[in-house]
């Protein structure tokens, strides 16, 4: 999966960010630019948020998350995973996504890189491991990447070891089939076994992305994806 980078500009003598300071996407990205990319901060809702340290249940399951949507990405042509990258997402918001999945503009997805490499506009599916089901990404960040126009939202929180799977365009949550199994509609294949990621059981979570991969609905996605390239 595709680790994205933050380039830096020389230093200027902007004001520094803290936690709780309003403005636009765009005051925050000149002044988030020179710092060095192992300090992080999010715009969310015009609000900045800086990133604290991150526990191992999150990291764990952080990578299982990873593993299955890189999975996925590896077996459809014109889709791409990415880990953390910088989004710039809108007037007022520049997340970190833990995760996401997007369909190449040249497929006919709805966002970009700009020059500097940063991704614009909104991905396909973006997904984030939260504390609990109070923490911001079930709540704030939910509602910016629903303005932006993300289309499935998918958050793991780690205290309750609960799934919650989004899709915004019905404005419906998704739930899993009688075995726990979570199926996208915007990726059609994509099969995430949730009491597998809540036991950060790697060969059940490859297991489902393989049998997702093998419907007919993936065969008739990629076809799909290839028309639209043409």
């Amino acid at each position: 999966m595709k680790a994205a980078t933050k380039r830096r500009t020389p230093h200027a003598a902007l004001p520094s960010l803290h936690n709780g300071d309003h403005m636009t996407q765009e005051e925050f990205h000149r002044r988030y630019t020179p710092y060095p990319d192992e300090i992080r901060f999010e715009l969310i809702g015009g609000v900045v948020y800086k990133a604290g340290r991150v526990p191992m249940g999150h990291a764990t399951s952080h990578a299982k998350l990873s593993c299955v949507l890189e999975l996925y990405a590896t077996y459809t042509p014109g889709v791409e995973g990415a880990i953390s990258p910088t989004v710039l997402l809108g007037k007022r918001s520049e997340p970190h996504p833990d995760v996401l999945l997007r369909i190449l503009p040249e497929y006919d997805g709805q966002a970009h890189c700009n020059t500097d490499d940063f991704l614009v506009g909104a991905p396909e599916l973006v997904g984030e491991i939260a504390h609990s089901s109070r923490a911001i990404e079930m709540h704030r960040k939910r509602l910016d990447y629903q303005a932006a126009g993300v289309r499935e939202y998918l958050v793991f929180c780690v205290e309750e070891q609960e799934l919650h799977w989004f899709h915004f365009p019905s404005g419906r949550k998704y739930k899993p089939d009688r075995n726990g199994v979570w199926k996208s509609r915007v990726f059609p294949g994509l099969w995430i076994d949730g009491p597998a990621l809540a036991a950060q059981d790697t060969s059940r979570l490859i297991a489902a992305v393989q049998q997702g991969l093998a419907t007919p609905e993936h065969a008739a996605f990629v076809r799909r994806l290839e028309v639209a390239r043409k």
